[in-house]
């Protein structure tokens, strides 16, 4: 089942890494993330994709580029 939610990361980012980061990890689950916020404290993507899928991107972007530290994740407006 397909999923649309917006995800958002606190914490300290390396902005266009943490970018880079969410592009590459989206492109491996065949999903479809669109960033909405990017700055050094906060990160707003947009993402659709299989609801599996979703879940394996919010982790791996919890755990995000060495460079970046994530201290808080969470979801706005899950829409299956």
């Amino acid at each position: 089942m397909r999923e649309r939610v917006q995800m958002v990361f606190l914490g300290e980012f390396q902005p266009e890494s943490f970018a880079e980061f969410m592009r590459h990890r989206a492109g491996r689950l065949s999903i479809d993330a669109i960033p909405r916020r990017l700055d050094a404290a906060r990160i707003d993507v947009e993402v659709e994709g299989e609801a599996d899928l979703v879940d394996m991107f919010e982790m791996a972007c919890s755990l995000g580029p060495i460079d970046c530290l994530v201290r808080d994740a969470y979801r706005q407006g899950s829409r299956r």
